[in-house]
């Protein structure tokens, strides 16, 4: 009788570790990390351009200097537009558009710019449009005026 409760508190223990351990398992397969790192944007930059996790892409804050000078340009507008489409082929790399994208953070440093970067900014979002949030701050790195950063899910 000792013997056959051994057994079955030995069996019962084998059964919990394994579901334990099968679980641990499935839920590291579900959270691994794929790291979007389109050509030509990892540049000696201290961050990830993008990371896709459970199927929801969290993108870096993105200004709108251009891809290959650096430069920011003087141009407002295309300074927005520059930097949506660097978030739109980090989106690409994801499989994934803007479409996608569910929430939106905008970071102005002049506020009366406000309605010339929504002026761009719905020529790339379609209704219904991804939750926003806009700060106004004193300055961003550089002479950017702009960034943005979304996160997006299929």
């Amino acid at each position: 009788m000792k013997s056959t409760i051994l057994f079955g508190s030995l069996l019962i223990l084998g059964l919990t570790s394994c579901i334990n351990n099968q679980t641990t398992e499935t839920k590291k397969a579900i959270s691994e990390k794929k790291f979007i790192m389109p050509e030509g944007y990892n540049r000696g930059l201290p961050f990830t351009p993008g990371i896709l996790v459970d199927g929801t892409l969290y993108v870096a804050g993105f200004s709108g200097e251009d891809a290959k000078t650096g430069v920011i340009p003087e141009d407002f507008e295309t300074e927005v537009k520059q930097a949506l489409d660097k978030i739109g082929v980090i989106l690409k790399e994801a499989d994934m558009d803007y479409k996608d994208v569910v929430s939106v953070q905008v970071y102005l440093t002049d506020m009366t710019l406000f309605d010339r970067m929504n002026k761009v900014y719905r020529t790339y979002f379609d209704e219904p449009r991804p939750t926003r949030s806009i700060m106004g701050l004193k300055e961003l790195i550089g002479p950017a005026r702009f960034e943005i950063t979304v996160t997006a899910r299929k």
